[in-house]
């Protein structure tokens, strides 16, 4: 009895586990996004267990329904439409409160586009910061992109394949044009796809051949050494077209790690030597 957070393929079927089947197969309900395709998986595998929906515009009147279960000795196993529950899908406060109502709560490992990606891009993987989908507004996803531009670590992100372009050139911008970047599309699929390069060429690659599919973003951390005036000078010269200087002064400190007020007076300079 319990709450079994149960990873499924994130394409390939052939990765589910042993483990998740057996699970799957006792389960006394199986909570997952989209009941229709998860009754295709489990149809896939020869299970029929009952089904029910647990997403994010559910989720609230649901939970005390699933408690109650669990509360009844029921095996109650929760999955997402792939990859492993909870990383950029509904559950956590699901499993926040079953803890705090003293349930058993377990995780049953498998697939996970995250690590995947890491591990095929070919960056650094001794760190990383998974930071899900970045805003939609172009204005909100620079300034969260200004947030994570100095973390020391591998950058992993989602993102949908019609806003792909539109990201990758926010993140030439503000990371820096030469920041390397993986876009990995479509992982264990028949297209299973990995495009490697700087941020600018991997951006016009999307501009030019919108690709389609599951989309996850590598961005490799940037590089630690002291930015000299002219790394500054270049890196306002990029943002100061489409920001304020106050703006671009704060990108700039944020991506190169400066002073803010060094970025500022650079940019002064700037505009004193074009007027």
């Amino acid at each position: 009895m319990g709450l079994y957070l149960v990873a499924t393929p994130i394409g390939n079927l052939g990765d589910i586990t042993l483990r998740a089947l057996a699970v799957l197969a006792r389960a006394d309900v199986v909570y997952c996004e989209d009941t229709r395709h998860s009754r295709t998986l489990l149809a896939h595998f020869a299970i029929d267990r009952p089904l029910r929906p647990y997403h994010e515009h559910n989720a609230d009147a649901e939970r005390p329904r699933v408690l109650a279960e669990l509360g009844r000795g029921r095996v109650v196993a929760l999955i997402s439409d792939a990859g492993t529950p909870l990383i950029s899908d509904p559950g956590f406060k699901l499993v926040r409160d079953a803890i705090a109502s003293g349930h058993h709560v377990t995780c049953l490992p498998g697939a996970s586009s995250v690590t995947s990606a890491v591990a095929i891009a070919g960056l650094p993987t001794d760190r990383f910061h998974f930071a899900g989908f970045l805003p939609t507004r172009e204005s909100q996803r620079a300034s969260r992109l200004s947030e994570l531009a100095a973390i020391p670590a591998t950058l992993v992100l989602f993102e949908a394949p019609n806003r792909l372009a539109a990201t990758l050139a926010d993140i030439a911008a503000v990371l820096g044009g030469d920041r390397d970047i993986a876009v990995v599309r479509e992982l264990t699929k028949r297209f299973e796809e990995v495009r490697r390069g700087k941020a600018t060429e991997v951006a016009a690659w999307a501009e030019a051949e919108p690709p389609r599919g599951e989309i996850v973003i590598v961005v490799g951390p940037p590089v630690e050494r002291e930015a000299t005036d002219a790394d500054i000078e270049a890196a306002l010269t990029e943002l100061l077209p489409a920001a304020s200087l106050k703006e671009a002064a704060k990108a700039v400190a944020s991506r190169l790690g400066v002073p803010r007020s060094r970025a500022y007076d650079l940019g002064l300079r700037l505009k004193g030597r074009a007027s």
